[in-house]
């Protein structure tokens, strides 16, 4: 059960309109990254994790999967008080007499003003339909926060991105609690993690028997770029993170597999058949 309270978490505002503004806004909305990525990401996998109603971990994830879903109220509102008042059609105007011009600009997204009244959509910057393929929930805690992590760093950068694109004061400071709060959650997670590698080990999952692996393949590093640079990292050398290998660095991998020879494929495929594929047939250049 949710309730909404009618005030924002944060001040969604800005000094003037800004449509173009507003477009760059929707990926930090619906993209990949975006608001409504995490929300649904951290509520669906606090929803499917197994465990006790009173699990640290499922309160954890539906607290931070709420306050997504006010990032998102935050967001979309931001975006219909940049489309107030947009002179969008004076700007198409602009772009058409300039071609330089609205390459610079872009334009702006005409389903903000036709499809959706002045107000946000459900789609990232150049009009892309949020996909629920974006969302991570396996099941898996360790696998799950590790992406949530991933998901936080990926929507810093593109909000830090969108900050530094203008000197809207109002902009900026709505920008800055949300790369504030992407802060946190970075943090939360990692913390998390931690706790969680802590008890079930580094690798994910932690409960499928090493010995089942080809332990062989484990804690090798294979360079297959021809250079040299790789040598140097940490994960060329010494203990592995999960304390049960070392690191092995193999300059130039031999393959230890045959070469692939598939048989040909029945007639009703109607694949190139063989004596064709086989025929070395010198044929003269076309004129």
């Amino acid at each position: 059960m949710f309730f909404h309270i009618k005030e924002l978490q944060y001040p969604a505002r800005c000094e003037k309109p800004d449509p173009l503004l507003a477009k760059r806004v929707q990926e930090i909305l619906a993209g990949k990254f975006g608001e409504m990525t995490v929300a649904m990401q951290y509520l669906f996998q606090g929803w499917n994790l197994r465990s006790d109603v009173d699990s640290k971990y499922k309160d954890l994830l539906l607290d931070t999967g709420t306050e997504e879903l006010a990032h998102v109220e935050i967001v979309a509102t931001l975006i219909a008080r940049l489309l107030d008042n947009a002179p969008w059609k004076d700007q198409e105007i602009i772009a058409a007499q300039n071609p330089i011009v609205a390459a610079i600009l872009g334009g702006m997204n005409p389903q903000h003003a036709i499809f959706a009244g002045l107000g946000a959509l459900p789609t990232d910057s150049v009009g892309y339909p949020w996909n629920g393929r974006y969302v991570t929930a396996t099941g898996n805690l360790l696998t799950d926060l590790r992406d949530n992590l991933a998901k936080e760093s990926g929507g810093r950068t593109e909000t830090v991105r969108v900050y530094e694109s203008t000197i809207d004061a109002g902009v900026r400071d709505t920008l800055a609690f949300l790369i504030a709060r992407d802060t946190m959650h970075q943090n939360q997670w990692a913390a998390a993690i931690a706790e969680l590698e802590a008890k079930e080990g580094f690798v994910a999952p932690g409960t499928f028997p090493q010995e089942c692996e080809n332990r062989e393949f484990s804690y090798k590093f294979f360079n297959l770029s021809r250079g040299e640079a790789s040598a140097r990292g940490r994960w060329a050398h010494g203990p592995t993170p999960d304390s049960k290998g070392v690191f092995q660095y193999i300059a130039c991998p031999l393959p230890v597999g045959d070469r692939p020879q598939l048989p040909p494929a029945p007639p009703y495929i109607h694949d190139t058949p063989p004596h064709v594929l086989n025929n070395h047939i010198s044929v003269p250049p076309m004129k």
